[in-house]
C-alpha cells in the first residue's frame, strides 16, 4: 500500500541484526572479532562459526570497538593518556577472517563460497547492508561500508527463500548471491 514507515530497533544489535532480513531464530552463537596486533592473532572465535555452520545457523559477528583504551606503555607508566577511538570495519574483519583460512577450526569457511551480510549503522538514517561471499566483500574498499558502527553476519545454510530474496536487494553481485543460496540448498 506504499505507506511510509520507520523501524525503531531495540537498543541492542542482538535484535537489530534482524534488519538484514535473516530470521533471528536461525542464529547460533554470537562471536566477537578482536583487532589483531603484531603479537596477538586469536582465532578461537572461528570454532564458534564452525559450530554454527554444523547446525546450518547464521553467525552474528560483533566487530571490535576500542574506546578509551590506553597503550601498554601509558598503562605501565600509570599515565591516563588514551588512544584515539577505533572501530573495526567490515573490511578489517574480513581481512582478518580470510588471513586465518584455511583453518582447522573452521574447515567449512571457504571465502569463495561462504555468504555473508555486512550491517552498518543499523537503525540510523544512513543504515547500509551489503551481501555477498566473504571473498567478494573482502575486496571492497573500506569506504564502501561507510562510517561505524558495523557488524557482520556469516550466513548459515538454513536459508529460507524469503531470506534469500531479502538479501538479494543488498547483493554486491546478484548472480553470485543467488548461486551461493542455491549451493546452500535454498530452493523455492
Amino acid at each position: 500500500m506504499k505507506i511510509p514507515y520507520t523501524v525503531i530497533h531495540n537498543a541492542s544489535i542482538m535484535n537489530a541484526a534482524g534488519a538484514c532480513g535473516l530470521a533471528l531464530y536461525n542464529f547460533g552463537q554470537t562471536i566477537s572479532i578482536p583487532f589483531f596486533t603484531d603479537s596477538w592473532r586469536p582465532s578461537s572465535w572461528l570454532g564458534r562459526i564452525e559450530d554454527n555452520a554444523k547446525l546450518d545457523l547464521h553467525t552474528l559477528a560483533l566487530l571490535d570497538i576500542k574506546v578509551k583504551e590506553q597503550s601498554e606503555l601509558n598503562l605501565a607508566r600509570g599515565k591516563k593518556i588514551y588512544e584515539p577511538a577505533r572501530y573495526m570495519s567490515p573490511a578489517v574483519a574480513l581481512e582478518q577472517i580470510t588471513s586465518l583460512l584455511p583453518s582447522k577450526e573452521a574447515p567449512s569457511l571457504v571465502p569463495a563460497e561462504t555468504l555473508a551480510i555486512t550491517i552498518s549503522r543499523v537503525g540510523s538514517t544512513t543504515q547500509k547492508l551489503m551481501a555477498g561471499t566473504l571473498e567478494e566483500l573482502a575486496v571492497l574498499p573500506e569506504e564502501s561500508f561507510g562510517s561505524p558502527l558495523h557488524s557482520l553476519v556469516i550466513v548459515g545454510k538454513r536459508l529460507h527463500p524469503v531470506e534469500r530474496d531479502f538479501g538479494l536487494q543488498f547483493a554486491v553481485n546478484k548472480d553470485t548471491w543467488l548461486a551461493g543460496c542455491k549451493r546452500y540448498g535454498c530452493e523455492d
